[in-house]
């Protein structure tokens, strides 16, 4: 479970008292009935204010008064209503950890699916002889044949549900222990009374009248636990899916970090980070938490976190921002918020509480599903006996068919499983691609848009810079002046370099060596080509080189009014050319918008 998260405030009559909200895992949740089960269980809780439990987050969010509960008390409630509390962390080893929990859980749940299928396959065969050319003369109706390979039959449906179907009788005796019942006690009840019709029917014919023993249900065991456990498999496969969002998210953390301890660099671990430390950063390396620069200069990439393409210089007094990546140079700064203070660990927590929310739709179908399964296992025993008394002969088969069906049919896992998982997928996605929902409530009351607001870079744009012009001044050639500039820029990780360099290749440009290669931060970069002195830059690099850029002003000012970088090529000391690197609109931006503004929706860019 995760350690308690900052006490929210919640006004009482008399006094103002302080909650806590932590969050706690839980193992053993199969439908909605058991989260209404474990909701019902944490409410009666003392001094637990609110509780909610994600099906497809297997976790509850609880919210309780520290005087009254406590991280034990709830995680007694937990295991008072039949479930195994597991504890969460916020790093990617606890995610890593329970991913690879739900592989296993996923390789097991197959494995029980093809034994179970394999074995329904003879099974389904010989329990209709009637129906395959040839059965039916071998093994002709009323025959001891027929008995006797029907009661084959059944010792080879027996390990189907024993082994395959194990955990639909775990499930179901848990459940009757604590005086509920869930989807599993819905289809143990439904296989073994169609396994023990079939039984009967076999063991004992003279019980039965003659056209009941026209045919036997052990088909009906075998392949219904062969379809649940399939289905099964394929519910915590998406649960995986709905948690590989943060998962991503939290292997933007760094593991460790590089401090000043006693005058001495030294690497700790980043959870042993504390406020106030001085942190050394190195090119290449991950920012490992949320500080203030106060030494050195360098550029840092922040899309990961600000969706910017473009890297942020940094100097002293800057902020930099935990899981952003240093490019290009060195620098220091003071840790001024670690652990879970970090920006990178509040959207971690935002999406996590926004996959475990609930939309209003959903509060609706976890009561129903609450009340369910008793109503379900009502309405199969009435009938079976309406059918039992005023149907056709033979009426114990119909009667029976009757009753199982109606138990199978009405497992509430879709009921319980098709809003929650489309809303943590939705969740999930969204933060895959930077939009970062905030609860259920928010995206269930999308439909009701009328405005929309579009972040312009990495949403209307790819995200990404690319060369979009190239000037050439004097005697230079456009073809020279990307050569050169893409030459300089060769091997740099700057974006508006590769940038460069990828422009110089889409169009064939062959490039040459670059000697003498320096990085002058804030300005620009210098190198030897050719023998020859090339710088590429802003303006300020020009000016202090002396190097005259008025012929080329009018058409730098141009393409930064179109929203474009302009860097300055310069020659031995002379004004080349200009070469412009823009992030680009997507080609689907375009029809996207004007889709939204057909649908009534008015589009905003900021």
């Amino acid at each position: 479970m995760d350690a308690p998260h900052t006490p929210d405030r919640a006004a009482n009559t008399d006094t103002e008292t302080e909650f806590t909200h932590m969050r706690i895992g839980i193992r053993g949740m199969h439908c909605a009935s058991c989260v209404h089960h474990i909701e019902e269980a944490l409410k009666r809780t003392p001094g637990v204010v609110s509780a909610s439990v994600s099906l497809t987050a297997n976790a509850a969010e609880v919210e309780y008064d520290p005087s009254l509960a406590d991280n034990a008390s709830i995680a007694k409630a937990i295991e008072s209503a039949g479930y195994t509390p597991v504890e969460t962390g916020d790093d990617a080893a606890s995610e890593d950890a329970i991913e690879a929990e739900q592989a296993r859980e996923y390789r097991t749940l197959m494995r029980k699916f093809w034994f179970a299928a394999v074995l329904s396959v003879p099974i389904v065969v010989f329990s209709y002889p009637d129906l395959i050319p040839g059965l039916k003369e071998w093994m002709p109706a009323g025959s001891e044949t027929r008995r006797i390979v029907w009661a084959l039959l059944g010792v080879l449906t027996l390990p189907v549900l024993l082994w395959s179907g194990s955990q639909f009788y775990v499930g179901m005796w848990q459940a009757l222990r604590h005086r509920s019942a869930n989807m599993h006690t819905l289809i143990a009840i439904g296989v073994s009374a169609a396994y023990l019709y079939s039984a009967v029917a076999v063991a004992f014919p003279q019980w039965f009248p003659t056209t009941a023993l026209a045919e036997v249900f052990w088909d009906v065991s075998a392949v219904v636990v062969a379809l649940v456990l399939f289905g099964s498999a394929l519910e915590v496969k998406a649960k995986g899916r709905t948690s590989e969002a943060i998962r991503k998210l939290m292997h933007l953390q760094a593991k460790t970090a590089r401090v000043v301890r006693d005058g001495k660099e030294i690497d700790i671990a980043v959870d042993d980070v504390v406020v106030g430390d001085i942190v050394v950063v190195r090119p290449g390396e991950k920012v490992p938490v949320d500080g203030e620069v106060v030494e050195g200069t360098s550029t840092v990439d922040e899309s990961m976190i600000t969706g910017e393409s473009m890297p942020v210089e940094k100097r002293v007094g800057d902020e930099v921002i935990g899981g952003t990546i240093n490019k290009t140079g060195s620098f220091r700064f003071r840790a001024t918020r670690v652990g879970k203070d970090t920006a990178l660990a509040n959207i971690i927590r935002m999406v996590k509480d926004a996959q475990s929310s609930k939309a209003p739709i959903q509060r609706i179908v976890d009561v129903v599903a609450g009340y369910f399964v008793p109503a379900v296992m009502i309405l199969a025993t009435i009938a079976f006996v309406a059918w039992y008394i005023f149907g056709p002969e033979p009426r114990i088969i119909y009667a029976t068919i009757v009753f199982v069906t109606t138990l199978i049919i009405a497992c509430p896992c879709a009921l319980g499983l098709a809003t929650p998982t489309s809303l943590t997928v939705g969740i999930g996605k969204g933060a895959e691609y930077g939009i970062l929902i905030r609860s259920g409530d928010a995206l269930q009351t999308a439909e009701k848009l009328n405005a929309i607001i579009l972040d312009k870079t990495g949403t209307i744009t790819r995200g990404e810079p690319a060369l979009t012009d190239v000037v050439a001044a004097g005697d230079h050639g456009e073809d020279e002046v990307l050569r050169l500039a893409a030459s300089l820029e060769r091997g740099s990780e700057h974006p508006l370099g590769e940038a460069t360099v990828k422009g110089a290749a889409a169009r064939e440009i062959a490039l040459v060596p670059c000697e003498d290669f320096a990085a002058i931060p804030g300005h620009g970069v210098s190198g030897r080509i050719d023998g020859k002195t090339v710088l590429l830059g802003n303006v300020k690099l020009m000016r202090e080189r002396d190097i005259d850029i008025a012929a080329l002003t009018s058409a730098w000012e141009r393409l930064a009014e179109e929203g474009k970088t302009p860097m300055y090529v310069a020659i031995d000391g002379t004004a080349a050319g200009l070469v412009a690197v823009a992030d680009t609109v997507k080609p689907d931006s375009a029809p996207a918008i004007a889709e939204l503004k057909r649908m009534g929706i008015e589009v905003v860019m900021i």
